[in-house]
């Protein structure tokens, strides 16, 4: 009742603007999702693929993002969590014929119970140690998918054959399964975000002895978080498995954790879909735009990272200048 009297009466704009914001991001992420939806109909089949990875890369993204936002910590390992996602979805196709729509699920509660389980002995970790100790996961990703070749299938990986329906063409459900995924998983992150569980580890991250106070466990926290995170990232390897028809430990390996922390600073650790989605597109379609260059790629990929993400902290150093300018004013 007081945010509907408060503006009426001369008092603060503040919660006007910020439901005008709100409303705008709706809006933004609409327009958004239909013209992904469109974009099928509108590039060749060359494209559709690409932007169908980039979108899976975006559920990785966001897995990263959220250990950044809700734990204020980094990972390097992230890898990890995604082919045990991939390799989740791929095996039990193989050896059972379980469809895509249910190993997904196999695929997000592994991550879970894997995350939890490098977490609990790790919880007491913070800043650059526990990034040294999700980096040492992240190297050994190839060597242990190597050794449980009998199941991973060694160097050559798995094929992902199977289909949701017989009505579409495969790339057609391989590109809107990757949609639909990503859209779930930014609804269900978002959700989290304003529900008390998720206030909750937000304040544990910015506030830990105010959270104890309140009854919040700080290490229940931080388990949590990367629980939520590593199954976030295993939904997106498992997505990316059946995007690509393929898994293999090449697809894995540490410099794909390293693309995934880019992505998620190029995006600005963003939760939003606009932000996923750019910072997938930087490290999915800009490589691919610039292979042609020859030796010269890395260094134009190079370039293009850093002008990428020195423009993103120029706009978020801009965008704080500017809620401070209101702030003061309607001080």
């Amino acid at each position: 009742m007081s945010e509907t009297v408060l503006p009426k009466q001369g008092g603060s704009p503040l919660v006007a603007k910020d439901r005008k914001g709100l409303r705008f991001a709706a809006r933004s992420e609409a327009i958004l999702v239909v013209v992904l939806a469109a974009i099928p109909f509108m590039v060749s089949g060359y494209w559709t693929y690409s932007i169908g990875i980039a979108l899976a890369n975006a559920i990785c993204i966001l897995s990263v993002s959220i250990l950044v936002r809700f734990g204020g910590e980094v990972s390097i390992g992230h890898n990890f969590f995604m082919a045990a996602g991939a390799y989740a979805v791929a095996i039990l196709e193989k050896r059972w014929g379980v469809p895509f729509y249910i190993s997904a699920f196999a695929a997000l509660f592994a991550g879970i119970f894997l995350g939890l389980i490098f977490a609990f002995p790790s919880r007491t970790l913070s800043g650059i140690y526990l990034s040294v100790a999700t980096m040492a996961l992240g190297l050994a990703v190839p060597e242990i998918l190597l050794q449980w070749s009998s199941f991973t299938g060694g160097f050559e990986g798995l094929y992902v054959s199977g289909q949701l329906t017989s009505r579409l063409p495969k790339d057609l459900q391989q590109y809107y399964a990757a949609l639909l995924v990503l859209i779930a998983a930014v609804f269900a992150v978002k959700h989290m975000r304003h529900s008390r569980q998720g206030l909750a580890l937000l304040t544990a991250r910015y506030h830990p002895r105010a959270a104890e106070a309140f009854g919040v466990n700080v290490s229940w926290a931080r388990l949590s978080v990367m629980g939520v995170s590593a199954g976030v990232a295993a939904l997106g390897g498992g997505t990316l498995a059946f995007v690509s028809s393929t898994v293999s430990p090449n697809s894995f390996s540490f410099s794909t954790a390293i693309f995934l922390l880019v992505g998620s600073v190029a995006s600005g650790y963003a939760l939003s879909l606009p932000a996923l989605v750019f910072g997938a597109a930087v490290i999915t379609l800009v490589p691919q735009y610039f292979a042609g260059a020859g030796e010269w790629v890395s260094m134009f990929y190079g370039v293009t990272l850093l002008v990428v993400i020195l423009l993103s902290n120029a706009g978020g150093s801009v965008l704080r200048r500017v809620t401070g300018l209101l702030r003061v004013q309607h001080e």
